[in-house]
């Protein structure tokens, strides 16, 4: 019974698709052997849709393969040009790297030689390229030395004005400089606000130790500021040198946690800056 309904079912698909066969043929017979041309009119409205649906099916697999291979050659195209826009945006951001470099090294060169302009100081700017902590002696090595200017007994502070040492001896191309912590380091200092003088001394240790002051009623505590008196000539007055961390300690620059420090010329006593 269900072979039956099968049979009954494809004979009606079967019919049609021999009807829509033949029909192309029946035209093209019409037209060669028997040349009616109200009847191969009537003919064309059936005979054209028809062989345009077949044609459609018989050229369906091909069109899709056509399609398919459209696409491949689309999407090849798309990944050659997605390359050559990923290479030119990697040129692009290698450009842009080395202009944001240029601009930042711009940026620090001007900063620092409107630092040395506001100084009322000669300034050399240097960079600190070594340090060297033995036996109680603290120095550091700066990439400056007579071909700059630069000879024993300049004072070297910080870009921002802190005090942090003295060249003890130059070469053509370096100078070395004594640290606030060195042990040979004695340095005359003000306590900031008060006409209070005392000496600050080195022990090679983080942090140097106050005393001698010139008022034996004052009494240090922590927070007090120190800066440079000019007492004995030897460096200009004025510059912060630190921060009293106790009774007795002082909180300085430390030798090796600077990398760029400025070499002062300054007038002797008889011109000194205050």
């Amino acid at each position: 019974m269900k072979t039956n309904k099968a049979s009954s079912r494809l004979y009606p698909i079967i019919r049609a698709a021999a009807a829509a066969a033949v029909l192309p043929v029946l035209f093209i017979y019409i037209m060669i052997a028997k040349p009616d041309y109200a009847l191969m009119n009537a003919l064309g409205h059936v005979v054209v849709p028809v062989a345009q649906v077949v044609g459609d099916v018989v050229t369906w697999p091909f069109r899709v393969i056509a399609n398919a291979f459209d696409g491949i050659m689309q999407i090849s195209v798309l990944r050659a040009e997605n390359q050559e826009l990923r290479a030119r945006l990697d040129a692009a951001l290698i450009d842009k790297n080395l202009c944001d470099v240029a601009i930042a090294d711009n940026k620090k060169l001007e900063n620092e030689l409107n630092l040395v302009k506001a100084q009322p100081y000669d300034a050399i700017i240097a960079d600190v390229i070594h340090d060297n902590s033995t036996m109680g002696h603290n120095t550091f090595i700066i990439n400056r030395g007579q071909n700059d200017g630069v000879i024993a007994d300049m004072v070297v502070a910080t870009t921002d004005m802190m005090l942090a040492g003295v060249v003890i001896d130059s070469a053509n191309n370096f100078a070395r400089v004594r640290a606030l912590t060195d042990s040979d380091t004695n340095i005359a200092v003000r306590i900031a606000g008060t006409d209070v003088y005392g000496f600050m001394t080195g022990n090679g240790s983080k942090h140097p130790t106050l005393g001698f002051f010139s008022n034996p009623n004052f009494q240090p505590v922590a927070g007090v500021k120190l800066v440079t008196s000019n007492i004995s000539g030897v460096l200009p007055a004025g510059l912060m040198v630190g921060e009293m961390q106790d009774d007795t300690d002082v909180n300085v620059v430390k030798h090796n946690q600077i990398s760029r420090v400025m070499v002062l010329k300054f007038n002797t006593p008889q011109n000194e800056y205050r």
